[in-house]
């Protein structure tokens, strides 16, 4: 980052402006990096929810199929 583009933002340290674009730069690194982290920590528990719905509906399947082969038996 050249620091002859930016510009402190008044009340708060870790943001600068970029005076050619005129954007809001947040320069705080380590905030970044547990925003990423948590972000990773979402998709992953995620993506285990969503394995564990798949296999309790495979589960139900099995259970009722059970059921059904046992009601034919008991004819």
């Amino acid at each position: 980052m050249n620091d002859n583009y930016h510009v402190k933002v008044e009340n708060h340290s870790n943001l600068v402006r970029d005076i050619r674009s005129n954007a809001i730069i947040n320069t705080d690194k380590k905030g970044y990096d547990h925003y990423k982290s948590l972000k990773k920590t979402k998709s992953l528990e995620k993506m285990r929810m969503d394995q564990i719905e798949s296999d309790l509906s495979s589960l139900k399947n099995d259970i009722n199929e059970i059921k059904d082969l046992l009601k034919s038996l008991l004819k």
